[in-house]
């Protein structure tokens, strides 16, 4: 930014939920240029304060009131109903809306957008509205943007270990009610997964579709394929798996063209926000727990088909509500200031 502006008018609508408080944090740390910051939430939440890092609270308050006239940037996690309802009138207002719902990420005239991948698309952003993409489609398109210089792809396929903070505030608590329960033995009580979630796995991410996947799994192969531009034969299968925080990927490539895995370990240690560890002893990978609160992807197990040289397998995990949805909607906000006022 130049000089001569004085900062940004940035309001921040879902401040009360998981990714809302982590975008708080995350303007912070980064230093977003603001001179003013507002949190925005439902009206039950409003008049309810959230303490700042750098010191002092904000106010939270009420989305069906508040008043986007002067707001520079808005960014939004509040889901897709609300954003349906609100982006338009505070983009008719003056701002430009950030949202990390998928409402309106494969809307054709709304830039769908990875930084790392596709930043310099928020030169697109004709209506006001730029779309954050979801969170386990965010970690894989990172790693494919460089893998992509090395061959052009045949196949992909990509099973998500995906933690319940991913699903909100409530489906972490269940984790927890139901993990104590169990060691209390206590009934098990389930409301917002469809199975018990605490020590086990469930197979569905979202509503199913008509040809057998569930949303999620269609929302992977769809912004993959909008982010980097290319129809890329893909399936992929979304699992909840009981972790709070952080999502893991198992991701199987066949290249066009035989690649060493070398080459594949060189290409993402050198990518920026990138970090590879891949040591083929105990402990020589990152799980999870370790990405937890990191902003990096981390990437283990990268092996190559002896069978196949054109087949790679690999592992990623990554903090969910950071890279896969707060820190990159930051870094979205970033990329539109810059071009915007350079």
């Amino acid at each position: 930014m130049t000089g001569a502006h004085k900062g940004i008018s940035l309001a921040v609508v879902g401040a009360t939920g998981n990714v809302g408080r982590e975008i708080i944090a995350i303007v912070q740390e980064r230093q977003l240029p603001y001179r003013q910051l507002h949190a925005v939430a439902s009206e039950k939440s409003a008049g309810s304060t959230i303490a700042l890092e750098s010191g002092g609270a904000l106010v939270v308050e009420d989305l069906a009131s508040f008043d986007f006239s002067g707001v520079d940037v808005v960014l939004a996690s509040a889901g897709g109903a609300v954003a349906a309802q609100f982006a338009p009138k505070a983009v008719q207002q003056g701002a430009v809306v950030i949202d990390n719902s998928s409402h309106f990420r494969m809307e054709r005239d709304v830039p769908l957008i990875v930084p790392e991948v596709n930043g310099d698309d928020v030169k697109r952003c004709a209506r006001g509205i730029i779309a954050n993409p979801n969170c386990s489609t965010i970690q894989m398109v990172v790693l494919l943007h460089h893998l992509l210089a090395l061959s052009d792809i045949e196949h992909l396929s990509v099973a998500t270990y995906q933690s319940v903070s991913g699903a909100g505030r409530a489906a972490m608590d269940e984790l927890f009610e139901q993990t104590s329960a169990i060691y209390n033995n206590q009934p098990i009580e389930r409301a917002h997964f469809t199975k018990q979630i605490a020590f086990n796995v469930i197979p569905h991410i979202d509503v199913f579709m008509e040809d057998g996947s569930t949303r999620e799994e269609w929302k992977m192969v769809a912004e993959t394929q909008k982010i980097l531009a290319r129809s890329i034969p893909m399936m992929a299968s979304c699992v909840r798996v009981p972790v709070f925080v952080g999502h893991g990927e198992a991701i199987h490539i066949v290249f066009r063209h035989e690649v060493n895995e070398n080459d594949v370990r060189r290409a993402l240690d050198n990518a920026p926000h990138v970090s590879v560890v891949d040591h083929r002893v105990d402990e020589g990978y990152v799980t999870p727990l370790e990405a937890a609160g990191e902003d990096a992807i981390y990437v283990s197990r990268i092996r190559q088909n002896p069978n196949d040289r054109r087949m790679v397998a690999l592992w990623c995990v990554a903090d969910n509500l950071r890279k896969g949805a707060a820190l990159n909607a930051v870094q979205i906000a970033e990329k539109w200031l810059k071009q915007k006022w350079g």
